[in-house]
């Protein structure tokens, strides 16, 4: 049995949805246009004027924004409301560069909690669950959007924030934990602990909701296997409005865009051109009940597919595949395209666990791509004969499914530092050597 949470929405009409869409298009180009200098500009620019945009058939006329946009809007150059209607701000990890901004009204905050409350449904929350939140508080998105929709299902909320391990599996123990949100990468920290302090019996988990960075199927296996649950993917982000853009049904087979609210693309990252549903391509979305901050094609630099078949869940909603990789964590190494997902499989594949690093230098004007991997405990009392015989199917592996070469260097267990929030799995050295 399929648990919505706002069902008249989640199973609207094509029809329907295409007409949401239409008005509330055309009515936040004509605001943008008015209320902010930089959209006013750029459309100018373009020669397109708002009663030019009728509806989503429209949405290709207008320019595209990006992230360097927003750095130089910073901090209140995108805003389309006074600033005495917003409420609060988020922002994201500023990791390059300026940090982005964003503004929300109470109304933008009530929407975006719903579309959390929309993935905790899905995830199979109820009231009757303890929904242990281990996402960021502050100024990170995750933390927020997961803990307000918690609270609109009604379920009992555990504002965790992310760290400190031992409070965590304390409270999963002590509090009946039922559904935990957090980065997967955590979730896979998480599994190794309680099964390390052999507590796996002790806890009630069913259901993980897990985003904020790109994960594999390999990686979902591993983690249900390890806690026992059902691992369901989440999608947002925070210049659109955070977790919540998408989620994951039942049916594990792509996440559910909240239409309603954002209107997603596929581009060519190259030439921009609109590409049809089924086409892998750069992400961009519109949002379009956004008050405070309304982006109009912002492209995300995700990598991934929009598949507008029927669900069997029920929804309508255009599902996004899982991300492959964002433009810009693309490795080029030797002119092949690399995405740390795709080593990520193939060293699941083989059985090791979720950790490890993926150097890349450059040495005689070449590169070299450096994969150290951590062993089980069972692997590493193998002979030093065997573990070289395990790093060459692992390199004879990894270059079947990249097609260059890369070293393999298997290490002890717990060698690789944890994350407690997204894991930092690349390391580029080529950049210190004075070259990309």
């Amino acid at each position: 049995m399929e648990n919505y949470f706002n069902p008249e929405i989640e199973c609207a009409s094509r029809e329907q949805i295409t007409k949401w869409q239409d008005e509330r298009l055309a009515a936040t180009v004509k605001r943008v246009y008015e209320n902010v200098e930089c959209y006013r500009e750029k459309m100018d620019a373009a020669g397109i004027k708002p009663e030019d945009i009728k509806g989503v058939k429209d949405l290709h006329k207008l320019p595209f924004l990006s992230k360097e946009d927003l750095r130089k809007q910073y901090p209140f150059g995108l805003l389309a409301v006074p600033m005495s209607d917003c409420v609060r701000i988020h922002s994201t990890s500023g990791t390059t560069g300026r940090r982005v901004v964003a503004f929300y009204t109470q109304n933008d905050i009530d929407l975006w909690e719903e579309c959390c409350a929309r993935a905790i449904t899905a995830a199979g929350g109820t009231k009757d669950d303890v929904v242990q939140v281990c996402y960021g508080y502050g100024l990170f998105t995750g933390g927020a959007g997961l803990h307000g929709g918690s609270h609109k299902v009604g379920s009992l909320t555990l504002p965790m924030s992310s760290g400190n391990t031992d409070r965590q599996i304390q409270f999963m123990t002590d509090l009946g934990s039922t559904i935990i949100c957090c980065t997967p990468s955590y979730a896979a920290y998480l599994a190794e602990s309680i099964n390390e302090r052999g507590m796996r019996d002790q806890i009630k988990l069913k259901a993980g909701i897990f985003g904020a960075e790109a994960w594999t199927e390999e990686m979902r296996h591993d983690i249900e296997e390890k806690l026992g649950i059902k691992a369901f993917d989440i999608y947002g982000l925070t210049e659109i409005s955070g977790p919540g853009v998408a989620f994951e049904c039942s049916q594990k087979n792509g996440m559910h865009i909240n239409e309603d609210h954002f209107i997603a693309e596929i581009i060519n990252p190259d030439t921009g051109e609109v590409l049809p549903y089924g086409e892998k391509g750069e992400l961009v979305f519109t949002s379009i009940t956004k008050e405070a901050f309304p982006l109009l094609r912002y492209r995300t630099k995700d990598i991934c597919v929009l598949n507008a078949e029927p669900c069997a869940c029920g929804r309508t909603h255009v599902r996004m595949a899982k991300p492959m990789g964002r433009s810009d964590d693309m490795l080029i190494v030797k002119g092949v395209n690399v995405f740390p997902s795709q080593i990520e499989t193939v060293l699941m594949n083989n059985g090791y666990p979720a950790n490890y690093q993926i150097i890349v230098t450059r040495e005689n004007n070449s590169d070299r791509i450096e994969v150290q991997v951590e062993m089980t405990p069972e692997m590493f009392s193998d002979s030093l004969k065997d573990i070289t015989k395990r790093e060459k199917q692992l390199v004879s592996d990894l270059k079947a499914m990249l097609g260059i070469y890369c070293v393999v260097k298997l290490v002890a267990p717990k060698t690789i530092t944890r994350s407690e929030g997204k894991a930092k799995r690349v390391i580029d050295k080529r950049n210190l050597y004075g070259s990309h």
